[in-house]
């Protein structure tokens, strides 16, 4: 029997959940699920999909993890969004809530538009228009 594929969560390791937590609530503008409580912070997402917000020294101790560091994974969260306008103004919102600019949104060599930033924690969000995945009506993609 094989894994279907599926992520169902994506748990960021955060310095201060408090503080994290106001900079996905204010900065991205999306609201926290009632599950949430002092320790954890979830939001839902498009297509089923859930993003958690959780002390990064409580995740590394759940894990059994040694914290190696804060530099970068190798690892980046994407938000689709529906026009080049709808990325700036993600990006200007993200940004004024303090997040850093590692990107300036432009047109991108695969046809899209795109811009990348760091939130408050260090962990890298691309947003992006890209007319070749349509999005659905609750906001998923669909792969061709």
């Amino acid at each position: 029997m094989s894994m279907k594929p599926r992520i169902s969560l994506v748990t960021l390791g955060v310095d201060d959940l408090a503080r994290a937590r106001h900079f996905y609530e204010v900065g991205l503008g999306w609201k926290a699920s009632s599950a949430s409580n002092d320790a954890v912070a979830f939001f839902q997402l498009a297509g089923g999909m859930g993003l958690g917000l959780f002390g990064r020294q409580a995740l590394v101790e759940d894990a059994h993890l040694t914290d190696v560091g804060r530099g970068f994974g190798g690892v980046t969260v994407a938000q689709n969004f529906e026009s080049k306008a709808a990325v700036d103004a993600a990006m200007a919102r993200a940004v004024a809530a303090g997040a850093k600019l590692l990107k300036q949104p432009q047109d991108v060599f695969w046809g899209g538009y795109s811009g990348y930033f760091a939130d408050l924690d260090g962990h890298v969000w691309e947003l992006a228009w890209n007319p070749f995945f349509p999005l659905s009506e609750d906001g998923g993609i669909t792969l061709p």
